[in-house]
């Protein structure tokens, strides 16, 4: 049995995409285009921010 390796970063844009999904009509392609850029503004928000 093999198992594929997950970074945080991916596992953490997977949570977002199927959030945005679940509640929104946006295509898959389209939720992870904001799943990609919600992760990245909250990676980069000063810590005072989050």
């Amino acid at each position: 049995m093999s198992s594929q390796y997950v970074s945080r970063y991916e596992a953490r844009v997977e949570l977002v995409r199927a959030t945005v999904r679940e509640m929104s009509d946006l295509d898959d392609k389209a939720a992870f285009a904001v799943a990609v850029r919600v992760v990245h503004e909250l990676d980069h928000s000063p810590e005072s921010v989050r």
